[in-house]
């Protein structure tokens, strides 16, 4: 028998946002660590705001936003606050009522440099960690260090020669550009859209791209993201990045071992290392002169060992490009993406704890 179609009507219910939710749903778990973190973090909150004034919305709002963002794959803050309207669990993960209103996307961007003076998102990755740490679920001897690619949010059109004046009368904002044949570097050209992105590829086979460099540090236990960065895409950055890493550390990183790919094995970084009493599992690159793998690598269970769980790195990088929608940057500058980037390992962070959280009990 066909039913019946009934026209929706309000009505006063009693129910809120937590008794529609599953209670055997994994964000349960996030939000409970989340929770947490966020009240460790109070302090920090107080000292970004007047005493007196118009009050704001809560910064643990803000926080919140950008972890769900990267959870459930937002592409934008705007299309976020859309969604805050209607998503009941998006207002449950905000501790908001079913009836209160979200807010608008420049509440974004009126905070962010506030976030950004006060390191914000770097205080709340290392509340993750510690977090993770205090559940055992942190190895603090051995890491991996790797760095991804990312386009930034700016195209080759945008790729001009410099000093070169706008487009011309009658040209509109987006002219038409013929760059055929026109040899184009970094010395000679600067993106009009983001000035901190640069040409880059990490291979002969692929074609350059207007982009930025991810770097993430990786204890190799369970794949948690320890550090993370975003730098301009130049030749030595991964190196660098490693290097900075190993100085965040405790102790400088003594005594730890670092596992990284070929791009990072060279003399110079092995010296930084050395130095710093970091031992280098980096993979062998054998260069022009075919220089074999020395037997003592060769037969150290250890340099093995880090060599295998190394790749774990890829895993996080995979999770950020297509969960997180980090491929292709949705800020300009680094600052701003460097904001990103942290809030989207701490998102991942949450996700392999609640998960390893799930298969022990």
């Amino acid at each position: 028998m066909r039913g019946a179609k009934e026209e929706q009507a309000q009505m006063l219910l009693g129910v809120t946002a937590d008794e529609l939710v599953p209670k055997d749903h994994p964000i349960r778990r996030i939000r409970a660590i989340v929770d947490d973190v966020l009240a460790k973090l109070s302090p920090q909150f107080d000292a970004m705001y007047a005493k007196i004034g118009r009050p704001s919305i809560p910064p643990e709002h803000l926080l919140k936003a950008s972890l769900l963002m990267a959870l459930f794959s937002v592409r934008s803050e705007r299309q976020f606050c859309e969604r805050l309207r209607y998503d009941l669990l998006f207002k449950w993960f905000l501790d908001l009522n079913i009836a209160d209103d979200g807010f608008a996307p420049t509440t974004f961007t009126k905070n962010r440099e506030r976030l950004l003076s006060h390191d914000i998102a770097g205080g709340f990755l290392g509340e993750v960690v510690r977090e993770a740490k205090r559940r055992r679920l942190v190895s603090e001897e051995h890491f991996s260090v790797d760095g991804t690619l990312l386009d930034a949010w700016a195209s080759h059109k945008s790729y001009r020669p410099r000093g070169e004046e706008g487009p011309g009368p009658g040209q509109g904002r987006n002219p038409d550009v013929d760059f055929k044949g026109e040899r184009r570097s970094r010395d000679t050209h600067v993106s009009r859209t983001d000035p901190d992105a640069l040409l880059y590829k990490k291979a002969n086979s692929e074609a350059a791209r207007l982009s930025y460099i991810g770097h993430a540090l990786v204890e190799n236990r369970n794949g948690l993201v320890v550090d993370v960065s975003v730098s301009q895409a130049t030749s030595r950055a991964e190196r660098e990045a490693a290097v900075t890493f190993c100085d965040r550390l405790p102790n400088g990183g003594r005594g730890i071992t670092l596992a990284g790919d070929k791009g990072y094995h060279t003399y110079d970084l092995e010296r930084q290392l050395a130095e710093r009493g970091v031992i280098a599992h980096l993979a062998w690159n054998d260069g022009l002169r075919k220089r074999p793998l020395p037997e003592a690598l060769a037969h150290d269970h250890a340099y093995q060992t880090s060599q295998r769980r190394r790749k774990i790195v890829e895993e996080v990088f995979g999770w950020m490009k297509t969960v997180a929608c980090t491929r292709k940057l949705r800020y300009r500058g680094v600052p701003k993406n460097q904001l990103w980037m942290t809030f989207t390992a701490a998102a991942y962070n949450l996700v392999r704890m609640a998960n390893l959280q799930s298969n022990l009990a």
